[in-house]
């Protein structure tokens, strides 16, 4: 026994010898390096603030990126889009459907279809036009008085309430929403309106034609079935059918996906709050619930009032003049302060 304990003993005196040797070759210069990068491992989650939410942004920041250049490429590709399928359905609807519902409707329909769909028409075109040339709004980026909230980390400039970085037009943006592909523009303080209302007038446009070309799609698609078993129909006529597949189908399909877009925008807007503050402001109630606390948004003037200010409704022929009618009134304030609206009960009276 005491052999073997002689010879555990000794093993353990030359490893240790081995390895302190081993230290002391190495090289200074390798060591440095080393202790430096194993510093910055360390310090990647060796961090109060981390959490989950910023090792999966840290994770896809690279995708992010990818999304971002694309974006950024094929902005002018998706306007493109937008205006040759909404020509689209307007050619089918004045060369086919018009000459179709003057030897068919009554006046009474005649006189509707001619004014709600060119109505529809005025104010899509309008709202599209003005939000996709319509600056959303920068801050200054000179020297200023302004109060602000944080230093944006990428424009190195302050940014002030409710501004935040857009990383497909590379800078800060006031009360952003969202950079929307389909406008080739960011959604902020002085075109958000217009987006909303292109949103809106789309979806009761597409909704339009979708319910009254049901009859007229049916009819079509059994014509066109019927064609493959008899071959009954003249190009003519089965151009016309397909057109109006066509545009049911795609008004249909937009009127779903567009009006599902709009309804939680609506909601926001009674919110008073964008689709950014939105994932913020959910955060921090949960952070201030767990302390006990409630959260509360200081941009939420109650429901009526923040569709007020959205639309900038400050008489009851605003309505009228700036809700149902094309306006390119601006704004309410300059999206850099917020500071501008007293909290009443009724702010702007109807």
């Amino acid at each position: 026994m005491r052999l073997c304990g002689s010879a555990i003993h000794l093993v353990a005196r030359c490893l240790r010898g081995c390895s302190r040797r081993t230290r002391s070759c190495t090289p200074r210069r390798l060591r440095e390096p080393l202790s430096y990068i194993s510093l910055i491992v360390r310090s990647l989650y060796y961090n109060s603030l981390t959490n989950s939410d910023v090792v999966t942004d840290s994770l896809f920041e690279p995708v992010f990126w990818m999304v971002d250049i694309l974006t950024r490429w094929f902005g002018k590709v998706f306007v493109f889009l937008v205006v040759t399928l909404t020509s689209s359905v307007l050619l089918i609807a004045y060369v086919s459907l018009l000459p179709l519902a003057l030897r068919t409707y009554s006046l009474g329909w005649i006189l509707w279809h001619l004014c709600y769909g060119n109505w529809i028409i005025v104010m899509i075109v309008f709202h599209y036009y003005k939000a996709t040339r319509t600056s959303p709004g920068y801050p200054p980026q000179v020297k200023n008085d302004i109060s602000f909230v944080s230093v944006c980390k990428k424009c190195v400039i302050p940014k002030p309430p409710r501004a935040h970085h857009c990383g497909i037009c590379r800078t800060c943006v006031l009360k952003m929403d969202h950079h929307c592909p389909w406008l080739n523009n960011c959604v902020g303080h002085f075109n958000h309106r217009y987006f909303f209302c292109f949103c809106l007038y789309m979806t009761l446009g597409c909704l339009y034609c979708s319910i009254s070309g049901r009859n007229l799609f049916i009819d079509a698609y059994n014509a066109i079935d019927n064609y493959y078993q008899t071959s009954s129909l003249t190009f003519k006529d089965r151009m016309f059918h397909k057109s109006i597949i066509y545009m049911w189908v795609l008004t249909s399909t937009v009127a779903v996906a567009l009006g599902g877009l709009t309804a939680w925008h609506a909601v926001l807007i009674s919110r008073g709050e964008t689709s950014i503050e939105r994932h913020i402001n959910s955060k921090e109630a949960k952070r201030m619930k767990r302390r006990g606390k409630v959260f509360k948004n200081i941009f939420n003037y109650g429901k009526l009032n923040n569709w007020k200010v959205f639309f900038g409704v400050e008489k009851r022929s605003h309505w009228l003049t700036r809700v149902l009618l094309p306006s390119g009134h601006v704004p309410y304030g300059d999206g850099l302060t917020w500071d501008i609206y007293p909290l009443k009960k009724d702010m702007i009276p109807v």
